[in-house]
């Protein structure tokens, strides 16, 4: 089974891109499983919040950012156990939009702090982990448009640009129509 993630900015475009992506492999014949980081989360399910409700948070103690790495850690482990019950039932895809790397990038956004994380060893390297990298104000002037605002997103979208390389993420212009950055999406995909 193979990963193919995508992470990137909020309305960056990721949850587009792996919907298009989903739907042409299934009509390969391919097996996919579509998987999402926040809806996954512990700490979502036990905050209550159903799928796509999640609240956007910019803000956190110390206690609240331990508990972040706390739940990321236990929802990595977690993620290895649905990989291996996915490869038993012979799904071909894993297609993860948002994964433990968007995780990783609000974690360090809240705690003001680009450090690396020990739990960042433990994320299962996916096979193709694209960076849907979209500029900030191209993203605010969007219909959907995140409720964050300008400033998080730029503060954000560094965090992402110095972390892209070190987890050896392919780099697609998010900026373009969405129909330019899918083709480059499958091209990437199923080379």
């Amino acid at each position: 089974m193979k990963i193919i993630t995508i992470s990137g900015l909020d309305g960056s475009g990721k949850s587009t891109q792996i919907s298009l992506l989903k739907d042409y492999l299934e009509s390969q014949g391919k097996k996919v499983y579509y998987f999402h980081a926040v809806d996954f989360s512990l700490a979502n399910k036990i905050a209550g919040n159903k799928s796509g409700e999640s609240k956007s948070v910019t803000k956190a103690g110390w206690p609240k950012i331990i508990l972040r790495r706390i739940f990321l850690m236990a929802d990595i482990m977690r993620f290895k156990s649905l990989c291996k019950r996915l490869k038993k039932e012979n799904y071909d895809y894993l297609l993860s939009d948002r994964y433990f790397y968007d995780t990783v990038i609000n974690i360090k956004y809240l705690a003001k702090n680009d450090k690396k994380l020990p739990c960042e060893k433990f994320i299962l390297q996916p096979d193709t982990s694209i960076y849907l990298k979209a500029d900030p104000e191209i993203i605010m002037q969007r219909e959907r448009k995140p409720d964050q605002g300008l400033e998080y997103l730029q503060d954000k979208k560094k965090l992402y640009d110095s972390a892209a390389e070190a987890w050896n993420m392919q780099i697609i212009d998010g900026n373009r129509n969405k129909e330019e950055i899918f083709e480059e999406i499958k091209e990437t995909v199923l080379i």
